[in-house]
């Protein structure tokens, strides 16, 4: 393929390189940034491909070997979600004390979007790379892995040896979510999801029916509702709860957006919160201090997880890293407030929807 055509298709990338001359992005990336530790066949196949489809290499990367980028990429699945925005800040208020800038990228819950932020990663133009999402990008997986940058998983833990991980308790959370709900003499349960191929949502339900079970029931005693992690799922589930004949009255969802969506929906049923059914949220946002009645949530410690894992990563950087960095679990703590309380209908049937 010409110079020409290929610029008539799209902008060149360093995977498009990769592919022309038959070698792994990592290889491409090793070409660029320190040629004299690769063999110089592969040196001259890459260096063509390079010259045949126009790819101008990133200065950044010429330069490795002489000096840092001071950069670090943060990925996150979608920025309008405040428990992010915190998370940000934390990043931004330890990285800033070693002089780092922060490179953010916003996959926006759209895979498609990966791409773009491999690319700069195995450039190099970023020194390490902070992974919110619970796993490593598809498209790159390999080379990321092979490229040595220093890369740390916050949030949700990505299983690989290489790879530390900095997150919250979920799983133990969730179990006292149940235990709690329990203790308030709820006997039948509701379950709002998070987005269903989430490591995150797979850790919180995980220990949502660990408490079930725990507490001497079964799948029969729970409904779950599924969703993403936004206000709509909470909506949704409440609209499914409103039809039902025998509702749950202890509701526990996986983040306080959809907590809300759903007291918001079901009091305008006149349905009470909490008389009628109690409901827990999950993350601590701000805006969990003013719903009306205010949350009952367990608050992420979100501005020491972003701090936290940016001195992970500063120490996987420096080559600092301890036996104990490699895999931090931070506890949440349970904000007892306004939308939970003890069952006041003994029988179910109290709470049909013919009441209303």
């Amino acid at each position: 393929m010409s110079r020409k055509s290929w610029r008539a298709v799209k902008d060149i990338r360093i995977a498009d390189v990769a592919r022309l001359a038959g070698v792994s992005t990592a290889t491409v990336s090793r070409v660029l940034s320190d040629p004299d530790k690769v063999r110089k066949k592969t040196h001259d196949v890459v260096m063509e491909a390079v010259r045949r489809s126009g790819y101008t290499p990133n200065s950044t990367a010429q330069n490795l070997r002489t000096r840092r980028t001071m950069n670090v990429l943060v990925v996150a699945p979608r920025l309008t979600n405040p428990v992010f925005a915190e998370i940000l800040r934390g990043v931004d208020d330890e990285l800033t004390k070693s002089g780092y800038g922060i490179i953010i990228g916003n996959l926006d819950n759209r895979r498609e979007r990966e791409a773009r932020y491999v690319d700069l990663a195995l450039s190099r133009q970023v020194d390490g790379i902070l992974l919110l999402t619970g796993y490593i990008p598809e498209n790159g997986a390999r080379d990321m892995r092979e490229s040595g940058l220093p890369i740390v998983a916050m949030c949700a833990a990505i299983q690989d040896d290489g790879i530390p991980n900095v997150v919250v308790q979920d799983r133990e959370a969730s179990r006292r979510a149940v235990e709690y709900l329990g203790a308030l003499g709820h006997r039948r349960f509701g379950y709002i999801s998070g987005t269903p191929s989430s490591i995150i949502e797979a850790e919180r339900f995980r220990g949502f029916k660990e408490g079930i079970a725990a507490a001497g029931f079964g799948q029969h005693d729970f409904v779950r509702w599924e969703g993403p992690f936004v206000f709509a799922t909470g909506v949704a589930a409440a609209e499914s709860f409103l039809r039902m004949e025998d509702r749950p009255t202890g509701i526990f969802a996986a983040c306080d957006e959809s907590a809300i969506g759903f007291i918001k929906r079901v009091r305008a049923e006149r349905v009470r919160v909490p008389q009628d059914v109690s409901v827990i949220g999950f993350d601590g946002i701000e805006l969990s201090d003013y719903s009306e009645p205010t949350l009952t949530t367990f608050r992420q410690p979100l501005h020491e997880l972003g701090r936290v894992g940016a001195d992970v990563l500063m120490k996987l950087i420096r080559g600092d890293m301890k036996s104990e960095d490699w895999s931090i679990r931070l506890p949440l703590t349970l904000l007892e407030r306004e939308t939970t309380g003890p069952v006041l209908h003994k029988d179910y049937k109290s709470l049909r929807r013919s009441v209303f």
